[in-house]
């Protein structure tokens, strides 16, 4: 029954993220955060949906006498382990992109396609097929008993099977939501090359600063630290130019300088 006060701290996450929603404008560089935190707004969502309300609904001993083992539990079991831990490793996964690819770069339609078929891919397999599979298996366990409620003769009737079938346009959106991701983050890796002019002035930018920074490295008493750290700073540079897909614009800013 304590797992019912998990929405209290959801609410109080909630009320922070609003808030943050309502200032990220008022500067450029809070916008590279707005993808991140949009997944982590369908975190909260999910886990109040999904492992609170989903959750506690089979949790109660009357429920559990009645409920557990049923289509009940696979419906939580959607909501709660996609909607919040799917959802949270998205959000950490573009978090941790903004510094490995250039997010002026990020095909914004590609991630909102991604972003709200996943979630209404969610919502539409439970609400359409698992949630009421669930209703009335509950039902058939209390009028007949648990064993009738899992029996062949019930699971196969018609209308169980046509909300089996009510799961696949479900499925299709989150199928939609996976592959618009998946190609999103390949191309976030894979820019063309006629879309990498910021890359490119970052590069420019970067090179006098590496030989800058080898130049005092090489004036250090100790010659092989001087020598290490030259070398450090160049490979650092360079993770970088073949990050971005621009070695030859960094040789030559680099060779100019």
């Amino acid at each position: 029954m304590a797992s019912a006060l998990e929405v209290v701290p959801l609410l109080v996450v909630g009320f922070e993220a609003y808030a943050r929603h309502k200032v990220e404008h008022e500067a450029a560089w809070q916008r590279t955060y707005h993808w991140p935190f949009m997944f982590f707004s369908a975190v909260l969502f999910w886990n109040l949906v999904g492992a609170g309300l989903f959750g506690f609904l089979i949790n109660p001993p009357i429920a559990l006498y009645y409920m557990q083992g049923l289509n009940t539990t696979a419906n939580h079991g959607h909501a709660a382990l996609f909607g919040v831990y799917g959802m949270l490793g998205m959000g950490l996964t573009l978090y941790c992109m903004r510094g490995l690819t250039d997010v002026a770069l990020w095909n914004q339609r590609w991630l909102r396609t991604a972003f709200w078929s996943l979630n209404i891919g969610i919502a539409m397999m439970t609400f359409l097929s698992l949630l009421p599979q669930g209703v009335l298996q509950t039902y058939a366990s209390i009028e007949h008993g648990y064993a009738y409620a899992r029996s062949a003769e019930f699971i196969h009737s018609p209308l169980m099977q046509a909300l089996v079938w009510a799961r696949v346009p479900g499925d299709v959106v989150f199928s939609v939501g996976v592959v618009a991701f998946a190609w999103f983050m390949f191309r976030a890796f894979m820019p063309d090359k006629g879309q990498t002019p910021r890359a490119e002035a970052l590069l420019t930018r970067c090179a006098p600063c590496v030989v800058l920074r080898s130049r005092r490295a090489a004036s250090s008493r100790d010659r092989s630290a001087a020598i290490a750290a030259k070398w450090a700073y160049r490979t650092e540079a360079w993770v970088l130019a073949v990050w971005t897909g621009r070695t030859k614009a960094f040789e030559r800013s680099l060779s100019a300088s």
